[in-house]
């Protein structure tokens, strides 16, 4: 068995703890689920939870540290990851605010659903700080003593991926019901689609601004 019970145990709940306090990915998918709907708030939600396997398999080979270890490409990725941030808050600060409407499928033809899995794929995938909690997280409950501590560390971060899904996918499915809710007030759609803009782009420019260790 390539994991023990006793590690299976503890990183699934670290993993669960860690996934449900309160962070950007957790900020990004309720507020999209409540500006544009729960079927796009799923997709985002889910598009970020994979975006995690790209993380996976970059500490599983190693890649991260040396990404870790280049200011200069941890530098790059970080500024790139915090512009394509601000770019989908500025998207959403200049939308009409028609994206979702109570009645409707809840997704709108400028945005559907596939477009923003693909949109919280990448938004996740380009995340430095989540290259370096990958680096660090995932290696503490790997056993080098049982040998194979790629495999281990492969099989801990599929195991965060599908926690992640889930938790995701029923943060953007209840933040959509609130969001439908309110936007029963033919002017709240807009406010709300602001709201979501304006988050993002200040989790853009964090990103972009925060110093490197």
């Amino acid at each position: 068995m390539l994991l023990t019970p006793e590690q299976l145990a503890g990183f699934t709940m670290a993993a669960i703890l860690i996934t449900l306090s309160p962070g950007p990915d957790n900020l990004m998918v309720l507020s999209l689920g409540i500006a544009r709907g729960k079927k796009q708030g799923i997709a985002f939600g889910l598009g970020c939870a994979l975006g995690c396997i790209s993380h996976t398999l970059l500490a599983a080979v190693g890649i991260s540290a040396l990404i870790a270890a280049s200011p200069l490409a941890f530098t790059a990725l970080k500024v790139g990851g915090g512009a394509y941030l601000v770019y989908l808050g500025v998207q959403a600060l200049r939308s009409p605010g028609a994206s979702f409407r109570p009645g409707t499928s809840g997704q709108g033809s400028a945005n559907p659903a596939r477009t923003m899995f693909a949109k919280g794929l990448l938004a996740n995938a380009i995340n430095p700080k989540v290259v370096l909690f990958f680096l660090a997280f995932l290696p503490q409950f790997v056993d080098t003593g049982r040998g194979m501590a790629g495999w281990q560390t492969l099989v801990l971060g599929l195991i965060f991926t599908l926690q992640a899904a889930v938790l995701f996918g029923l943060l953007g499915y209840f933040s959509g019901h609130v969001g439908q809710w309110l936007q029963r007030k033919p002017s709240m759609s807009k406010w709300l689609d602001r709201l979501a803009g304006s988050i993002f782009v200040a989790l853009g420019l964090r990103l972009i601004l925060a110093r490197s260790h």
